[in-house]
């Protein structure tokens, strides 16, 4: 259905529809400026619903908090459609003018009853019809997700169940209503929008199977392209032990610590012939390489533009130098460039983003002139008379309808890949938390009132079972390792869930617990999901242990 990558809506409209699922997504404390327009739209009269297997500081600001157990989104989201279908909700003229497919979808769904649904989601069958007619009922609805969804083995056909949704009901296209991928990272957006991504070039264009692509970028850069996709970043480790790949260049991501399972990603970088890192810090990658390249920080020592979850293109300006040795990564690409035979001079940002402008239709329109006088700018922006897209595909509704129609999707429910035995009772689910960020970082060198360091976050039934308190040191442990934490009991948490971050690497490493289990489409491991047990630790030894992570995190 979707083209190009990106939220359909602007964040304008969350605050002005009727109906929001924040659907494996912990705004308040991940996205923390996008909920703010969330609860504007809260304040104005919008229903929330919140879809977690944790009662989150986001579902406490909603409606109804749909409890399900994990990994079982296309349940719950194939159930909501079966309800709306029996219940003669489902907008057929627009089914049939913009859509196909929907017949073998409606085939697919009508298994989902809400009793099945209930015995696999956990969320009561009342919960999910209430929630499937509000949706449905509503004159304006978006669907808002995140790694809930997307990091499972199943990831892209979570995505599917979840635009399913949007078309059945007509929630596309118009303002108001759609469906929002929300980026969790500075410039996730942008990275995609550039081409960082195997199968696309900048602006989203497919080079392999459309040959007037491929003319336009090899007369723009002098080189035949292969018409063949590259590697994502699971499929690289799977390279390296293959022995197909042996050199890597990573640029600002630190794999030693954010890829899962953990023991074998660092085997497989210090197997490499050849790593080198550009980053900001000294990362646990970083200390792996065979050489490190200082980088500047983007957004205060560089020129540039960044890209947000609403799809508005911004500009960055240069506050700074950058200290000691560092370098813009302008500079360094280049000089890369350089020293293997292909002299670019020293280009600046504005005349790369004009090369961006020049190849991809969707940013033709974003002279950096424009991007300062408007504050930024949506896309797609085709020319320097557009003013770029608030939403997109109201192509949809159009009569007849403008472009290809947009397919429904058979998705079947599929559970997470490890559930819990007799040895590993226990499902882990990992996150973040709103004071750090990522692997720690960029958030790990200072400290914060909010921050109590890594902790094996555990329900208070399980607690009173195993004889745990607050604070007592935790083994988790799962097929692939084992960490000690201090335990946190948290009543957000249902009985046999248990819940980790990964920003504390250096003292707890968590990704040592998460399994290598990828979703073939996007190559997104399932952190979300894998069986572990707990075991109270009684030794004065290990409460040092612990103790001693706790105060070297912050907590």
């Amino acid at each position: 259905m979707f083209g190009a990558g990106g939220g359909t809506t602007s964040y304008r409209e969350v605050e002005e529809t009727d109906v929001i699922f924040l659907w494996g997504a912990n705004a308040r404390e991940n996205h923390p400026i996008f909920f703010h327009h969330v609860l504007k739209g809260i304040h104005n009269g919008a229903r929330l619903y919140a879809v977690d297997p944790r009662r989150t500081s986001s579902a406490q600001w909603a409606d109804q908090w749909l409890g399900l157990n994990i990994g079982t989104d296309i349940a719950l989201a194939n159930a909501m459609a079966r309800e709306i279908i029996h219940a003669g909700l489902a907008n057929q003229a627009f089914i049939e003018r913009a859509t196909t497919g929907f017949e073998d979808y409606r085939r697919c769904v009508e298994r989902y009853t809400l009793e099945l649904a209930e015995r696999e989601t956990g969320v009561p069958a009342e919960v999910i019809r209430e929630a499937a007619h509000s949706y449905a009922r509503a004159d304006r609805a978006i669907i808002c997700w995140t790694l809930g969804i997307t990091e499972h083995h199943n990831a892209t056909d979570n995505v599917f169940a979840l635009i399913n949704l949007a078309l059945l009901t007509g929630h596309v296209g118009k303002y108001g209503s759609g469906v929002n991928p929300l980026r969790g990272q500075n410039n996730v957006q942008g990275g995609g929008d550039m081409g960082a991504i195997p199968n696309r070039m900048v602006g989203f264009q497919d080079w392999t199977t459309e040959p007037a692509v491929r003319a336009k970028f090899e007369k723009a850069w002098g080189v035949p392209l292969k018409p063949q996709y590259g590697w994502n970043v699971t499929e690289m480790f799977g390279a390296a032990e293959r022995g197909e790949l042996h050199a890597l260049y990573a640029i600002g991501e630190n794999p030693a610590q954010a890829e899962a399972d953990q023991h074998r990603t660092v085997k497989l970088l210090t197997e490499l012939d050849h790593l080198v890192v550009q980053d900001i810090f000294l990362t646990a990658t970083a200390r792996l390489a065979h050489v490190v390249l200082p980088a500047s920080s983007s957004w205060c020592e560089c020129e540039g533009t960044v890209v947000n979850s609403e799809r508005r293109v911004q500009r960055l300006k240069k506050a700074l130098e950058p200290p000691g040795n560092a370098r813009d990564d302008l500079w360094i690409i280049s000089e890369l460039a350089r020293r293997m035979g292909h002299d670019w001079g020293q280009p600046s940002a504005e005349e790369i983003w004009n090369e961006v402008r020049a190849l991809a239709p969707i940013f033709a329109g974003m002279s950096y002139e424009r991007l300062e006088r408007a504050g930024g700018l949506q896309w797609p922006c085709y020319d320097e008379n557009h003013p770029g897209e608030l939403y997109l595909h109201s192509r949809l509704w159009h009569d007849p309808v403008e472009g290809r129609p947009a397919p429904f999707s058979v998705v079947e429910h599929a559970p997470p890949v490890e559930q819990p035995d007799a040895e590993y009772p226990f499902m882990l689910t990992t996150g973040r938390r709103l004071d750090s960020y990522n692997t720690g970082v960029q958030t790990g060198g200072y400290t914060s009132p909010l921050r109590r360091g890594e902790t094996a976050d555990i329900s208070p039934e399980d607690a009173d079972a195993l004889g745990i308190m607050n604070g007592d040191p935790v083994r988790v442990t799962s097929r692939r390792g084992s960490v000690v934490a201090p335990a946190h009991i948290d009543r957000s948490l249902r009985p046999g869930l248990v819940f980790m971050t990964f920003h504390f690497q250096d003292e707890v490493k968590v990704n040592t617990l998460t399994i290598d289990e990828t979703d073939p489409q996007s190559g997104t491991a399932e952190f979300k999901a894998c069986a572990v047990r707990l075991e109270p630790i009684r030794s004065a030894d290990a409460v040092g242990s612990a103790a001693d992570a706790a105060s070297r995190s912050g907590g």
